[in-house]
């Protein structure tokens, strides 16, 4: 059997991993000087930007597929393992430019030195290649080896700052929690493999929705399942409930996010939870549609969960980072909420609350870094009058903040909370709107109380901050510009995440 590779379908990921392989050649060769530190910086950024240059033109192209079964071998329609459609570029624009700001957040990392700079990049690259994969991934092997390609890189991302317990200590809690999860979610795809006999998901979803009877059962098609495909059902749903912090295998996320260099940080808030909504979409609506009975309450209870308990554990914080990850771990609940009607405009409103969460957190992420070259604590009392230190640095973390409160000016926030409920409203799931509404009002407090601290002045503080590395005010300006962007023309995120549903 012989499977024609398109290059120009597959372009994004290769322009990455070439540019990693070469990143480490240049490390290697290169001369120790500082300026080679800029240099393997400005490498990395402009592969980035040359994969998103290939995503872009495959968008204008309509996309297509590769690494198909050849037509005599496809007894029902073309069998692919990688597409690129408007799911997958969607998804693939989204976590380049991401990494645009992560890349950026990085140069300024990696300024004050004790951390290996060509690892790095080769390790970061080496995640967004997964990331990039994944979406586009149409069986479960190579859904399951993009995700892992997402994980084991950020493994060594969080441990590479030498000498620091705290970072070995988030890399080892983050290794034990995603090993248990990739080892769970392994165990529901081998189910569901041996009882569908076949691991392309538009086959799956044509067994587990009846329309093809289930090779070695003797059921006809129209009889049900096995109870064992529940077993499956319920496995995946939890390896990628791991992967996404949503409750309750949460508890990770504070520690780690706190641990890790704060690119990590924020790469693990959007990058890896984008990449993890990704292929949770991807099989519960496209392999397990037919079992859409099964899994919409267990998606429904885990997100009135997630966002219950992120929000709560996040008024008790006192450190900004960990305030960040419980936040994000209530974000997650209202990224789920959607999923759980099993309707077709989901995929739209999840993938829309991504896009602008996406902004609005990397947003804050830039500042708080900012913040904790002079404050190493970096906790919330270090932010008091943060305005009248830096002016463009607390406006632009008080817009995030208001942004993800969901409150005017940040109406990005705002209408990225309205796609959600109108969705479970006119789904009819009235109870998680309400729950929703409940969780909205409870965030408000913990961003208004920290929003409240930027315009409070305090005696004693030095007029201005350290001055940091020039890189970390494009990527403020960056994800602050997209918030704003948003929250002036919400229509573009809908158009957007519309073309993910065809």
């Amino acid at each position: 059997m012989i499977q024609q590779i398109d290059y120009f379908v597959i372009a994004p990921p290769l322009a990455l991993a070439v540019v990693a392989g070469l990143v480490l050649l240049l490390d290697a060769f290169l001369p120790a000087r500082p300026s080679t530190k800029t240099t393997l910086g400005a490498v990395t950024l402009a592969g980035v930007l040359i994969s998103l240059g290939f995503v872009i033109a495959q968008t204008v192209r309509g996309g297509g597929q590769t690494f198909c079964v050849p037509p005599n071998l496809a007894t029902d329609g073309a069998l692919c393992s990688f597409v690129a459609d408007g799911f997958t570029l969607v998804f693939a624009g989204l976590m380049l430019v991401a990494a645009v700001v992560v890349i950026l957040m990085s140069m300024t990392e990696l300024a004050g030195g004790g951390i290996p700079i060509g690892e790095w990049y080769f390790l970061l690259l080496c995640t967004l290649v997964g990331a990039v994969t994944l979406p586009a991934s149409r069986d479960l092997i190579m859904l399951v080896v993009a995700l892992e390609l997402v994980s084991l890189p950020v493994f060594a991302l969080t441990a590479l700052k030498r000498y620091d317990g705290r970072s070995s200590e988030a890399a080892v809690k983050l290794f034990v929690v995603s090993v248990v999860s990739t080892a769970i979610m392994l165990f529901g795809v081998s189910l569901l493999y041996g009882i569908a006999g076949t691991v392309f998901l538009s086959r799956l979803a044509a067994v587990f929705s009846g329309q093809i009877p289930a090779p070695g059962t003797a059921l006809p098609a129209d009889q049900g399942m096995p109870a064992v495909v529940t077993v499956g059902v319920v496995l995946v749903v939890a390896g990628f409930a791991f992967k996404v912090a949503a409750v309750p295998f949460h508890s990770w996320a504070a520690d780690v996010y706190q641990g890790a260099p704060l690119p990590v940080a924020a790469l693990l808030s959007v990058i890896s939870k984008a990449t993890g909504f990704a292929g949770l979409i991807l099989i519960l609506v496209t392999a397990l549609a037919g079992q859409a009975a099964t899994w919409t309450p267990i998606i429904a209870i885990i997100s009135a969960l997630t966002m219950t308990v992120g929000n709560l554990l996040a008024l008790r914080q006192r450190s900004a980072v960990r305030l960040l990850a419980w936040s994000s771990v209530a974000q997650s609940g209202y990224i789920l909420a959607p999923l759980a009607i099993a309707a077709p405009g989901a995929i739209g409103a999840s993938t829309a609350y991504l896009v602008i969460y996406a902004a609005m957190n990397l947003g804050a992420f830039t500042v708080v870094m900012l913040v904790s070259r002079t404050a190493p604590r970096n906790e919330l009392d270090d932010y008091r009058g943060l305005v009248h230190r830096s002016r463009a640095a607390g406006i632009a973390l008080a817009f995030c903040l208001v942004c993800l409160a969901g409150l005017p000016p940040g109406l990005a926030g705002l209408f990225a909370k309205v796609f959600v409920f109108r969705e479970i409203v006119e789904g009819g799931t009235g109870w998680l709107a309400l729950v929703m509404a409940v969780n909205t009002v409870i965030g408000l407090y913990y961003y208004a109380v920290w929003t409240a601290r930027l315009f409070t002045p305090e005696a004693g503080r030095a007029p201005v901050l350290h001055r940091p590395s020039p890189a970390i005010w494009p990527a403020m300006g960056v994800a602050v510009a997209a918030a704003i962007l948003f929250s002036i023309a919400p229509q573009l995120v809908l158009d957007m995440t519309a073309l993910s549903t065809r």
